[in-house]
């Protein structure tokens, strides 16, 4: 028996064994030599599953892991044995039987677990596996006139993964919209519709919508990661003394914070990892969202559902009936919900909402454009967080010149040059002289020299801490933060 593996599970070697088994076997063919296999178990390993591996492959050697750690390699290992959703295309790009393609998807646990002969059904998995291991959070599926092109958006970026036969596209979304249980025979219409799955183990929430174009319906699906475990504050990369001043914010017993930014700027993760600092056993925790992206243990979540009428405003009318102690809206995109998440936090809540603007200041003038009147908005505003996402430099290819890094693109970052991201924050907080010029309806550059004045940093100010550390580029944080 020896000890702790030295390089990661080979996938040709793990394709020994079905998914099914090696995960509830928790038993991974890591690394195939001349004359034996090294074998990774741990100890919930039954023996009698050791014994049928060795029965079947022949001499093996046992190495002993952490059920968890292995579990990990075990999932790691299964989602990369398939490749890369191009070479599934590679294979069905010549003459398909369109009518065997349209059968019903089995049930299934797991995609990884699917041994289904079908071509579609195989590429869709193949897309959906890949999409979730390089961690993209939209699949775009679009037709032109020649050919169809599908591609990732990862770390805020599209960058296209293959290119189908244009003859294959219409299968690629009836198979969609199957799973989604969309109508597939309604191509003239936008549709909305979700796919719950797992991948290796993880479980992802699909949000699918079509819409017609001139050359068919295209399709992008929004990927969320249905585990929880990685909403952590302090780990989204804010400043310290940000972080102690938000963590201040949503300390009040009362009053409205706000986090702002653009689409895709992860406002809503950084709700949801305040709402995890929060204490739930001694306060009612209700949120209304579209849609709920994670699931929070010890919270109420409501989803707004439009075809049915229940908005953001009625969902939080009926919440506000519920006895809540701290109120999370998902968006405030209309006069109607912002007058009554105002309303609720003067009556004793704590609201916390998103709100689509450019910096902290110009969400007091976006809500009172709105119509919320401003001695309201003086007397219950707490704070607003704006923020954006940079990508950080691929620590594999990166490089420096005249003291500064720059990107260059590999293998492990996709060519990009970059690997994951990380936050840049602004962060206005309220006291007597803002409230004062908020409520002489002072304009936005008033609010915004006094905070400057009070040491707010800009987001370009904030940025500079990743740049002086190498963690992302200057092109970068330009791009991200307007030149």
């Amino acid at each position: 028996m020896s000890a702790v593996p030295r390089n990661p599970a080979a996938p040709n070697a793990a394709r020994m064994l079905p998914y099914g088994f090696a995960r509830n076997a928790q038993i991974l063919v890591a690394h195939q030599a001349e004359d034996s296999l090294e074998v990774w178990i741990s100890e919930a390993t039954p023996v009698a599953a050791i014994a049928e591996v060795a029965r079947s492959l022949g001499t093996i050697r046992l190495v002993r892991l952490d059920p968890g750690e292995l579990k990990d390699a075990i999932n790691r290992a299964y989602a990369m044995q398939d490749g890369r959703a191009a070479q599934v295309v590679g294979e069905i790009e010549g003459e398909v039987d369109l009518s065997r393609l349209m059968q019903e998807i089995p049930e299934i646990e797991d995609l990884l677990e699917s041994e289904d002969d079908a071509p579609i059904i195989r590429m869709i998995n193949a897309l959906l596996t890949q999409a979730t291991r390089e961690n993209a959070s939209d699949i775009h599926i679009e037709p032109f006139e020649q050919s169809s092109v599908v591609r990732f958006r990862v770390d805020g970026t599209l960058r296209d993964i293959v290119r189908p036969n244009k003859a294959l596209h219409g299968a690629l979304i009836s198979r969609i919209k199957i799973m989604a249980k969309l109508d597939i025979a309604e191509k003239r219409l936008p549709q909305d519709g979700r796919i719950t799955l797992r991948v290796g183990g993880r479980a992802v929430d699909v949000r699918v919508s079509t819409l017609p174009t001139g050359h068919g319906e295209r399709a992008v699906l929004r990927l969320l990661d249905k585990d929880s475990q990685r909403l952590n504050l302090s780990r989204l990369g804010m400043a310290e003394d940000t972080l102690a001043a938000f963590d201040r914010l949503i300390a009040h017993p009362h009053g409205i914070v706000l986090v702002t930014g653009p689409t895709g700027s992860g406002k809503t993760t950084t709700l949801y990892a305040a709402l995890s600092r929060l204490e739930t056993t001694t306060s009612n925790i209700l949120t209304v969202e579209d849609p709920i992206e994670y699931d929070l243990a010890g919270i109420g979540q409501t989803q707004v559902n439009d075809r049915i009428g229940m908005t953001f405003a009625k969902a939080l009318r009926s919440i506000l009936r519920q006895d809540p102690d701290i109120i999370m809206i998902g968006e405030i995109r209309d006069f109607e919900t912002a007058q009554i998440a105002v309303q609720a936090s003067l009556t004793g809540h704590l609201v916390l909402a998103t709100l689509h603007t450019n910096d902290a200041a110009s969400a007091v003038t976006r809500l009172t454009d709105m119509g919320v009147e401003p001695y309201l908005l003086a007397s219950s505003l707490l704070g607003v967080l704006a923020q954006r996402l940079v990508r950080r430099l691929c620590p594999q290819c990166r490089i420096i010149k005249n003291g500064t890094w720059h990107p260059v693109g590999c293998e492990e970052c996709a060519r990009s040059g970059y690997l994951g991201r990380c936050g840049v924050y602004e962060l206005l907080t309220i006291d007597d002289e803002s409230r004062a010029l908020i409520h002489s309806r002072a304009p936005e550059a008033d609010v915004l020299m006094l905070a400057r004045r009070n040491g707010m940093r800009s987001l370009r100010e904030d940025a500079q801490r990743w740049l002086v550390d190498g963690v992302t580029s200057l092109e970068e944080v330009l791009r991200v933060t307007g030149n």
